[in-house]
């Protein structure tokens, strides 16, 4: 399984326009190579470098595992999942000081996980345990200007 982003490389800095620093979009994500045992998909986006603990950005559960693609400032088919801000959707990189990692986390589960709209990332995490196929990782950096 490959998980892309044309807005980013692996290990590379991720644009202005896609943090608070900018207009807070999510970027495209291309997927491919998806396994044909997967019954859906989870996206976790989180900065593990946060100075509370790793700061969830981004997650959404039950996405068909037929998706090739979330465009730019898109959310996925799926289940939207909460983020530390307490809501749901997209919210992109403000790290308070220094450059830090964010990792897109792509899952392909044997399984839908039945869990409510607004989940945390615990409760997905521990609910996909013995489920996943395959995984793979998308991490860029960001550093605030000024």
């Amino acid at each position: 399984m490959k998980l892309t982003s044309p807005a980013f490389h692996h290990n590379g800095s991720i644009p202005s326009e896609y943090t608070c620093d900018g207009n807070d979009l999510s970027p495209e994500l291309i997927i491919s190579d998806v396994s044909p045992n997967a019954k859906s998909l989870v996206l976790i986006s989180d900065d593990p470098d946060a100075p509370v603990g790793t700061w969830d950005h981004w997650i959404v559960f039950n996405i068909p595992p037929s998706t090739t693609s979330i465009p730019k400032c898109t959310e996925p088919k799926g289940t939207a999942g909460k983020n530390s801000w307490g809501r749901t959707g997209y919210g992109g990189p403000c790290p308070p000081s220094g450059t830090h990692r964010y990792f897109f986390k792509l899952y392909a589960l044997d399984t839908m996980l039945n869990l409510p709209e607004g989940s945390n990332k615990k409760d997905i995490e521990s609910t996909m345990q013995g489920h996943i196929v395959a995984q793979v990782q998308l991490m860029g950096t960001y550093r605030r200007s000024g």
